[in-house]
């Protein structure tokens, strides 16, 4: 298995709590992710989050409906979570959201592993991956602005 990642970081003006706190909520994600993805918490709120907290969404990808259940692995308020695939389109997805102090605010540090269920489509997932992380970036700037 062939294990990618993907690594971004953003500096927000804001304290780690306060940008934990918007990530902390589930359903805040939908007001991140690309709205050509037509993403969609399943699961009903409020989600208690915690580790071992699993959360189900959908999504369309490419016009594909796509299923995907995620338990949340590691809990560490104010300084970090992470979350893995149970269910869904990739054969591994680890995905660690940081949180740390910065001169003037926080910053945002996304760690995703990923590999693939099929060869030959890494650079097509990539290119994917990295339009779904720059709508995040902005959204995320805009929202703490």
């Amino acid at each position: 298995m062939r294990v990618h990642t993907l690594e971004r970081e953003q500096i927000v003006p804001v304290p780690p709590d306060e940008a934990f706190e918007f990530f902390a909520d589930a359903h805040n994600l939908e007001a991140i992710t690309p709205p050509w993805l037509r993403f969609r918490v399943l699961s009903p709120g409020p989600i208690a989050m915690r580790a071992g907290t699993e959360i189900r969404y959908r999504l369309r990808l490419h016009g594909v409906p796509i299923g995907w259940l995620t338990r949340i692995e590691t809990w560490e308020p104010g300084r970090r979570f992470a979350d893995v695939q149970v269910r869904g389109p990739y054969r591994l997805w680890h995905h660690t959201h940081s949180f740390a102090p910065r001169q003037g605010g926080t910053a945002i540090g996304d760690r995703v592993r990923y590999a693939l269920p099929v060869r030959g489509v890494d650079r097509f997932v990539r290119r994917d991956l990295e339009r779904i992380f720059d709508f995040r970036r902005d959204a995320i700037a805009a929202r703490f602005a």
